[in-house]
């Protein structure tokens, strides 16, 4: 096909890279793994991957078709609505895909847009937030407008799971045959087992056993109670158990801290452990070495960190709220995430019962075989591939 003939597909990337958590896995995912399956496209795509000085060197094009931009605006700003969309029109972009909901009001091109979850409007909270109360309002409202007009103006919807799905029919009026369900991928299992750089344990003063939990600490991940569940478990089973914390301090887990602080006073608040952030290449001994894999979320869009600690064989207690059975399966023992004596109750029970703890670490080596990144990219390339035919 010709250069004449040639359709330029956008990819907002600037969240590209580990430091942005579970929507940063999926937008490096997605980017490298279309650069495998490009050759299964019926069209002369070509992609422009528009990212941040922060993550600029951390994506090295393989193929031709694909270019990287610099789009040096962080995101949720004013520099994103007002000069982003110059960025597109110059490139010359036929199809924008957004990963997230934060994209330009006025996009010039026709875009897709991948809606994760639905956390601002069933948690508005401003805890959420570091601005005062009319602050946090104005900028609540200008979110939600944003959402909304992401859903109402573009050309498809994807989301992770159906419960996302199902959240947005709920909230928005939008056509279901607009949305696409199209689930993330998983790590492949990684059975070999290791001791390697067990140092990284004895920096942070992490002892065996431990209960490990990998994420961001915004309000709807529920690690206060976490923390208070956990506090009722050291003290009534008089158990030197530790809690290992992964994520980077920033104004959410200094506030996580600080709350620790106040509510483990004596000797036992070293037993709760704050990594800051770890890279990929250190996180493997972190989950080689944990007793169980812990997530107490009241919102999520798909859980992708469970499914990596199922990859290193850990056994897995996780809330029952919103798509979690639906992601997880029966490759998890599942808790009330606002009933803190059930989070104990739970810990306390896949801890002290092997054989459940072997189902668990069976089922999550299946449950991951349902996921992968490869089939993602491919079936997110069906969709671009569906608009473009759509306009005949």
């Amino acid at each position: 096909m010709s250069k004449k003939n040639q359709i330029t597909i956008g990819i907002d990337a600037r969240f590209f890279g580990p430091r942005q958590k579970g929507l940063g896995r999926y937008v490096q995912k997605l980017v490298e793994e279309l650069e495998e399956n490009f050759q299964f496209s019926i069209f002369n795509f070509q992609f422009i991957i528009f990212l941040r000085k922060e993550n600029w060197d951390e994506y090295r094009p393989q193929n031709h078709n694909f270019k990287k931009v610099l789009a040096d605006y962080r995101w949720y700003g004013l520099k994103e609505q007002a000069l982003m969309p110059f960025k597109i029109w110059r490139e010359k972009i036929d199809l924008m895909h957004f990963p997230h909901f934060n994209l330009p009001i006025f996009c010039p091109a026709p875009f897709l847009v991948t809606i994760h979850d639905l956390v601002l409007k069933r948690f508005p909270t401003r805890r959420a937030s570091k601005l005062g109360p009319i602050l946090y309002r104005l900028k609540n409202l200008a979110y939600q407008f944003v959402i909304w007009r992401a859903i109402k103006k573009s050309e498809k919807i994807i989301t992770v799971s159906n419960y996302t799905k199902n959240d947005i029919l709920k909230y928005f009026k939008v056509r279901p045959e607009k949305i696409e369900v199209i689930y993330e991928g998983s790590p492949e299992i990684k059975l070999k087992t290791t001791t390697k750089n067990l140092k990284l344990l004895e920096k942070h003063n992490i002892s065996k056993p431990y209960l490990l939990y990998v994420g961001n600490a915004y309000p709807h991940k529920n690690l206060e109670r976490l923390i208070l569940a956990f506090k009722k478990l050291i003290e009534d089973y008089e158990t030197n158990l530790q809690l290992v914390l992964v994520g980077e301090l920033d104004y959410f887990y200094q506030q996580l801290k600080d709350y620790t602080r106040y509510k483990i006073q004596d000797t036992r608040y070293k037993q709760i452990v704050f990594t800051d952030f770890v890279p990929d290449k250190d996180l493997e001994v972190l989950y080689k070495n944990a007793s169980l894999y812990i997530f107490p979320s009241l919102c999520e869009g798909f859980g992708l960190p469970s499914l990596e600690a199922m990859s290193y064989g850990l056994p897995i207690i996780s809330s029952k709220a919103t798509c979690l059975p639906e992601i997880l399966e029966e490759a998890a023992f599942y808790f009330d995430p606002e009933n803190i004596e059930e989070i104990t109750e739970a810990i306390k029970r896949v801890l002290e019962d092997s054989d459940l703890q072997k189902k668990l670490i069976v089922n999550g080596f299946e449950q991951i075989k349902k996921y992968s990144w490869s089939k993602m990219a491919e079936q997110t390339l069906g969709v671009y591939q569906k608009i473009i035919l759509s306009r005949g």
